[in-house]
């Protein structure tokens, strides 16, 4: 069907592969042939054929008369010849990167896209300073001096106790704290030294800083780190 193709080069290029010859050594007598052949056959289909198709059959059988008539330059008629080749092999090249295209926005609809976004909500917070002067490091280097210094790794002459502590209950029980001084040292919200309980604290501490509940503060660096009440 005529509608199968995107014009007359593309019905000339398959009427070559049809051919199985190259498109450099196609010879213009038989490919017109072939081209008024199939656009006869359309036409006796009743289907009406588009006038750059016809204008196509109109400049090959100029170029099959060139070839036939004996006082035609024959330079001229290869020239002809060649141009058409010339055509033909570019838009082999234009009809192959279409298909590439055409894989290409296949592949994209399987990808889905969304705006950007803020993502600080969901950054690690241990990659946030959380001031200007003190990062989660410096906590975090804090607390193993406060492991050295109580020997944290000894066995402990203590009473062992069930009670179990969340990251929201410390966090209250800090803020109660911090109203009452207003200011205390990082290590005094220690006072427990089983696993769970510092690792609560410490827990809670980052989480009060992150709601801006609390700051964190150091005269300098390697002093010691205060947390303070924000009111």
């Amino acid at each position: 069907m005529i509608d199968a193709f995107e014009g007359p080069l593309d019905l000339l290029l398959h009427l070559i592969k049809k051919s199985n010859i190259d498109i450099c050594d196609i010879n213009i007598v038989d490919i017109t042939r072939q081209y008024l052949d199939y656009i006869h056959c359309m036409e006796e289909m009743n289907l009406d054929i588009a006038s750059e198709y016809l204008a196509m059959a109109a400049e090959l059988i100029e170029m099959k008369s060139n070839i036939l008539l004996p006082h035609v330059d024959s330079d001229v008629v290869e020239e002809e010849r060649q141009d058409l080749i010339n055509r033909l092999l570019d838009y082999e090249q234009y009809k192959g990167m279409i298909s590439y295209f055409r894989s290409l926005e296949s592949d994209r609809r399987d990808f889905f896209t969304r705006e950007p976004e803020d993502l600080k909500n969901y950054g690690c917070v241990s990659e946030v300073h959380l001031n200007d002067d003190v990062s989660v490091d410096d906590l975090v280097n804090a607390l193993n001096k406060f492991f050295s210094k109580k020997e944290y790794l000894k066995p402990l002459n203590t009473k062992v106790t069930s009670r179990e502590y969340s990251v929201s209950l410390r966090c209250d029980e800090i803020k109660d704290v911090l109203r009452s001084k207003g200011k205390v040292q990082f290590t005094d919200l220690f006072d427990r030294h089983d696993k769970s309980f510092i690792v609560v604290t410490f827990l809670a501490i980052l989480d009060l800083v992150r709601k801006s509940s609390a700051k964190v503060s150091q005269d300098r660096n390697f002093n010691q780190i205060f947390i303070e009440d924000v009111a």
